[in-house]
């Protein structure tokens, strides 16, 4: 199986603070989604586009951090599948994480 990290070459992050823009991003939307955003957006004191731009980009790096690619050869595969296999070193980070609510509980 060949799985390597290559996520930040595919997807590089970019700060949208300073960057500069030349591309254009255009959606239609109804009356009642272009208030509710513009009501967001002024609660967050943030422009439309800031507050979309923000708000996309976290959920596209949310959607995108599940979706990484792994290149090893065999006895990198090998080495891999033996850390997944090794039983975790309880710690007290690892002990309150398991006893805090799942995030699956309310559904």
């Amino acid at each position: 199986m060949i799985l390597k990290n290559h996520t930040e070459e595919f997807f590089p992050m970019i700060s949208i603070e300073t960057q500069a823009k030349s591309e254009r991003i255009d959606i239609r939307t109804t009356k009642n989604v272009k208030q509710t955003l513009q009501k967001a957006a002024a609660i967050t004191h943030k422009t439309v586009t800031e507050f979309l731009l923000d708000s996309a980009l976290t959920q596209a790096a949310e959607v995108l951090s599940d979706r990484r690619l792994f290149i090893f050869d065999d006895a990198q595969w090998e080495a891999f599948l033996t850390v997944l296999d090794e039983p975790t070193v309880p710690t007290p980070r690892l002990e309150r994480l398991l006893k805090e609510p799942s995030v699956l509980d309310g559904l």
